[in-house]
């Protein structure tokens, strides 16, 4: 099956930065990277807590904001849009299970926070109150998820609010922060 019309408008908006249109994007596709991922860790015999699907998820989208949707940007249309998603998200989630597999194995473990937080309100990630963090959070992060940051961390504002002043699902905004505290750690560790 070819792209369709109403992916092809829907594509075209994504790309034009249209507010609408990723939140469109998100909520069309949603289930089906959902799904991707559970049948990728079926399949591996490996479980998965929300918490994990959601970072999973997390990482699909962030992986498809990047570059100014460098990866949608090289879809040619030669398949429906949904045939050319899965693939796209398939690779992105066996390569996290993967690398997930290969930290069990050498035994490693997740580092210990490192961060020091602020007590969140229910429902919603913990809050950083240190602005060299959030820094170093915002580094090489493109719109919406700075704008995201900024509202949250340094704002104080709550996911509702965050997303009906950037015209996103709410339900975006805590992969978003989960990511971004995560890739924190990351370079923490490192350093």
């Amino acid at each position: 099956m070819a792209l369709t019309q109403i992916d092809r408008d829907l594509l075209d908006r994504c790309m034009a930065g249209s507010k609408e249109g990723w939140s469109d994007f998100v909520n069309r596709f949603s289930g089906l990277f959902v799904h991707v991922i559970h049948h990728a860790a079926r399949c591996r015999g490996i479980s998965l807590d929300p918490a994990d699907i959601e970072d999973l998820c997390a990482d699909i989208y962030v992986t498809l904001l990047e570059r100014d949707f460098a990866i949608l940007r090289q879809f040619r249309g030669k398949s429906s849009l949904a045939t050319y998603l899965c693939v796209v998200a398939r690779r992105i989630v066996v390569r996290r299970l993967s690398q997930r597999r290969a930290s069990e194995v050498l035994g490693h473990q997740t580092p210990e926070p490192v961060l020091e937080r602020l007590p969140a309100r229910p429902g919603e990630s913990q809050r950083v109150d240190d602005s060299e963090q959030i820094d170093l959070m915002l580094d090489g992060l493109a719109e919406p998820q700075s704008s995201i940051i900024r509202q949250y961390h340094l704002e104080g504002r709550s996911y509702r609010e965050i997303a009906d002043d950037l015209g996103i699902p709410e339900n975006s905004i805590g992969p978003t922060l989960s990511r971004a505290l995560a890739r924190l750690r990351a370079r923490s560790v490192k350093t």
